[in-house]
């Protein structure tokens, strides 16, 4: 089992608001580079996704069971069907039918994480992402990087954050970003 931690991301290291749905003053700043820029499997997850399952926060999930249950390309078709954990103190078990395979996560968060069989795809989600690297659970990152420098804002390793080792798996561009994986270096 491996977690994966998948984030659209700015220069600067902003992950906070890329589709402007949050409604901050600079969000929306992947979406500014057209559809295609965030549409399909660019984080390219392949297997993973198929034989994974999403870890998502509530906020996460309320915007992306808005999103993706409408629409019926081939990899709407893939997100919604992947089995989807949901980390929530407010979300019901009703409130889960918003979305197919959709299930509340049992238990404590680092718990259902050091129990999980499957591979886990954690994208968006920052407090999820936050408790798991502060408990030292992420094995891979896939950011894919877009030409924006924001300044402000929320950024996936804060100054005041963890020490981490990565090595760098691979680097492409993708359309106007970057995507990159890393995985943690060997101890």
């Amino acid at each position: 089992m491996s977690v994966i931690v998948i984030e659209f991301i700015t220069l600067d290291g902003v992950v906070y608001d890329p589709d402007g749905s949050a409604g901050t003053p600079l969000g929306g700043w992947a979406f500014r580079y057209g559809p295609e820029a965030v549409a399909g499997d660019k984080f390219r997850l392949g297997r993973t996704l198929d034989d994974g399952v999403l870890l998502l926060g509530r906020t996460t999930w309320q915007l992306f069971s808005r999103l993706w249950p409408d629409r019926d390309d081939p990899f709407a078709a893939r997100m919604n069907a992947v089995p989807k954990l949901v980390a929530s103190r407010t979300l019901t078990h009703t409130d889960m039918s918003a979305w197919s395979n959709s299930q509340l996560l049992e238990g404590e968060l680092l718990d259902a994480v050091k129990r999980e069989e499957r591979n886990l795809i954690v994208t968006g989600s920052l407090s999820v992402v936050d408790r798991l690297v502060a408990a030292d659970l992420v094995d891979e990152y896939r950011l894919l990087t877009f030409p924006t420098v924001l300044g402000t804002g929320r950024r996936l390793f804060p100054a005041d954050g963890p020490h981490a080792e990565l090595e760098c798996l691979a680097a492409e561009q993708v359309g106007a970003a970057v995507l990159t994986r890393y995985r943690r270096a060997a101890r």
